[in-house]
């Protein structure tokens, strides 16, 4: 683990890739991002245990200490990402202290401020407070930031708001249809259980979300007819939000994989003309590979005849005339429409830090071009432009 930036890369810079960006197979990203996992797997772990009266007084100085280094653990860290939220690339152009000012201000660092609360209130007096359980509770979501599995699912429940609260609507239409025709026909023969519609709509939300606690059913032929239909309701109303859940996670995921690389791809001069669809076909001739840090991708004495696309991490790139960084999103090498075997390249590439790439090799660009003709010469209209 590297104790000390790359040649020519600020603390800050090396900082963000660490703890934001969690750069490839970076052993000390690895490192941090797992640690900061672990303590919050403990965190939760003993918030549940020390709810039980036994353990809370035999491990009281136990259960203090984990707040203790845990809510200093997360001081720093919350520190730390406001001191890079400058390297972030959706800050850049602002001044420092106006992007740690909307970084602020965002619902990952709110989320990060409020899991340091519950030490610091109890040292102004209010550790009392009940809601100081929630702000304890809350440092469970952090989990979301090192898992993009969370964060997919989190995206899907955002694009899909309105038709889950469609769902909703429908829910409480139903339930109240059939709490309605429940007590209509059992409120004589059981007035305790179904004699006003708040009554029913226990029953009535029991039975649609197929829990059946078992404390009110009915007892008249006509009662059991509708408790039939309101059951098999309860099937279609909880596949309804199940499926477009489920559909929405898995758009989602295919959605960003698409995005990032088509937005890669898009920048390319070349592809620069080219619809979404003809970019998809170049996608799937794309390669992955996989660099640690210091490695080399690029010699200058080497052809540079793929090109290379920046998934994660950082290049440096050394030119004749000075050297520049490429993150995620940048592209460097060179593709050729013909089979003339290409120049040397002129340039060094090397992975400052651990960096996932993307390759375009010739082989398969000109295969992809052999299979869809139009779109080889679509590209050679553009390259003769």
């Amino acid at each position: 683990m590297p104790a000390a930036p790359q040649p020519g890369m600020s603390w800050r810079r090396r900082a963000h890739l660490i703890i934001d960006r969690g750069a490839g197979d970076d052993l000390s990203a690895r490192l941090v991002h797992g640690g900061l996992v672990a303590l919050i797997v403990v965190n939760i772990t003993a918030l549940v245990l020390e709810s039980v009266p036994r353990l809370a007084v035999a491990h009281d100085r136990l259960f203090h200490g984990i707040e203790l280094v845990s809510t200093v653990l997360f001081t720093l860290e919350y520190a730390v990402r406001l001191w890079v939220a400058p390297e972030h690339a959706r800050y850049r152009g602002m001044s420092d202290w106006a992007a740690r000012r909307a970084y602020a201000l965002s619902p990952p660092a709110l989320l990060d401020f409020l899991a340091t609360v519950p030490l610091y209130a109890a040292l102004l007096g209010y550790g009392d407070l009940k809601i100081l359980l929630l702000f304890r509770l809350v440092r469970f979501f952090k989990l979301g930031r090192y898992s993009p599995g969370m964060a997919s699912l989190g995206a899907a429940l955002h694009a899909e708001r309105k038709a889950l609260a469609a769902c909703v609507v429908i829910l409480i239409g139903v339930m109240l249809l059939s709490a309605t025709a429940m007590h209509f026909v059992e409120h004589d023969v059981q007035p305790d259980k179904f004699g006003t519609i708040p009554d029913a709509m226990w029953w009535a939300i029991v039975t649609l979300t197929t829990v059946g606690y078992g404390d009110a059913f009915p007892v008249s032929p006509l009662g059991k007819v509708v408790a039939s239909l309101t059951a098999v309701m309860g099937l279609v109303m909880l596949a309804l939000p199940v499926g477009i859940i489920a559909t929405a996670f898995a758009q989602e995921i295919h959605r960003r994989e698409f995005v990032v690389t088509w937005s890669m791809l898009a920048r390319v001069p070349l592809f620069s003309g080219l619809n979404a669809a003809e970019i998809a076909e170049i996608m799937h001739a794309l390669r992955a590979q996989t660099v640690r840090g210091g490695g080399v991708v690029l010699r200058p004495h080497e052809p540079a005849h793929s090109l290379y696309f920046v998934a994660s991490g950082e290049v440096e790139l050394v030119e004749p005339d000075g050297s520049r960084r490429l993150d995620e999103g940048c592209y460097f090498g060179e593709l050729r429409l013909t089979e003339l075997a290409p120049a040397e390249s002129g340039i060094a590439a090397r992975a400052t830090v651990a960096t996932k790439l993307l390759v375009l090799d010739p082989a398969d660009f000109r295969l992809l071009m052999l299979r869809h003709p139009e779109l080889a010469a679509h590209l050679h209209r553009l390259a003769a432009v």
